[in-house]
């Protein structure tokens, strides 16, 4: 009899475009876990809503996301990928757990007090988000959440719902644990290697390279990566060192060798400018394949979508049973 795969849940947003660190941080390390794990893979286009966007430019993002998320590796023998607003049971359970979530518990996370403090207007999807993360999670029993080292806290807040919940209505949710990949889950930006790289600051030349960038443009923006007055090409915990050291985190990330290996592939490096055509070449060399097969995903939307209303029919086989579990206990009368 063979043992029970840990499920994994993992939402990915389809705001800006898909750069490097969503590659190396999330995207290559589920492709890699397919065979071990029974994996639920989720575009949380809901959660997007919770800022300004423009509709059209959601609905094309969305797809340009599948199309790479496809291309990348993700097989739909293997996992389940599909888009949040496909399962309604997302939604549903939301305000369900919206009525066992205390406001103090929201108003402490870390990324609401960042977004709200540059918003005017703050609508309360914003601060409603982790309680939507939570539900994403929950609905799948999920074991394993894998998270970069920032959206540890909402794990932990899932964790504390899930456990509010069973004590009130009884044993419904298992106890997901957040799992931080080791290497490169946390890239850097070229341009500020203190800031995260991120999707929301892709639109500035020069700070992430896109999953779906050509070759010229992919060496241009790491050419003027920022990196230090040493010249000295080796790993470092220095604050001063961290464009070098995000350089090397991302050549080993996609190598996969060791630091010591990595370090010597530029031990005969003439300067900062051969360690950024190196990163480069490395980089081009992986994301060649992705943008390629993505390209032939996107010339047909009609297959995409059907791949798509797989992977969300197979969603709610799983997430309306624990909903419905869940209503019962609230008390609900269960309709037809």
């Amino acid at each position: 009899m063979s043992e029970k795969k840990p499920r994994v849940f993992s939402g990915i947003q389809p705001t800006g475009e898909p750069h490097l660190g969503n590659y190396l941080g999330a995207i290559k390390q589920w492709v890699k876990g397919q065979d071990e794990k029974e994996n639920f893979f989720c575009i949380v286009d809901l959660h997007s809503l919770t800022v300004p966007y423009d509709p059209e430019g959601l609905r094309e993002r969305t797809r340009k996301l599948a199309s790479v998320l496809f291309a990348a590796g993700i097989d739909p023998d293997k996992s389940v990928l599909f888009i949040q607003s496909h399962v309604s049971a997302h939604a549903e359970a939301c305000w369900l757990l919206n009525c066992v979530t205390p406001l103090g518990w929201l108003q402490k996370m870390t990324q609401f007090k960042d977004k709200s403090a540059k918003q005017e207007s703050i609508g309360t999807g914003l601060i409603d988000y982790p309680v939507l993360m939570a539900c994403d999670i929950l609905l799948y029993n999920a074991d394993e959440v894998p998270v970069g080292d920032d959206q540890k806290q909402h794990v932990e807040l899932t964790r504390n719902i899930a456990g509010r919940f069973n004590n009130i209505y009884g044993e419904t949710f298992a106890m997901p644990a957040p799992v931080i990949p080791k290497v490169a889950a946390r890239v850097m930006g070229l341009d500020d290697p203190m800031a995260k790289m991120s999707k929301s600051s892709s639109s500035v030349r020069g700070h992430a390279v896109g999953v779906l960038d050509d070759p010229d443009e992919i060496l241009y923006v790491f050419k003027r990566a920022k990196t230090d007055s040493y010249n000295e090409i080796r790993f470092s915990d220095e604050e001063d060192r961290a464009g070098v050291n995000n350089l090397l985190s991302i050549y080993q990330a996609i190598t996969r060798k060791s630091k010591g290996d990595v370090e010597a592939d530029f031990a005969n490096a003439r300067g900062y400018g051969d360690l950024k055509v190196g990163v480069a070449e490395v980089v081009i060399d992986a994301l060649r394949p992705i943008r390629e097969e993505s390209g032939k995903y996107l010339d047909d939307p009609v297959a995409l979508d059907a791949m798509l209303a797989r992977g969300a029919e197979q969603a709610r086989e799983v997430a309306m049973p624990k909903l419905r579990e869940m209503q019962e206990k609230m008390g609900l009368i269960m309709g037809l």
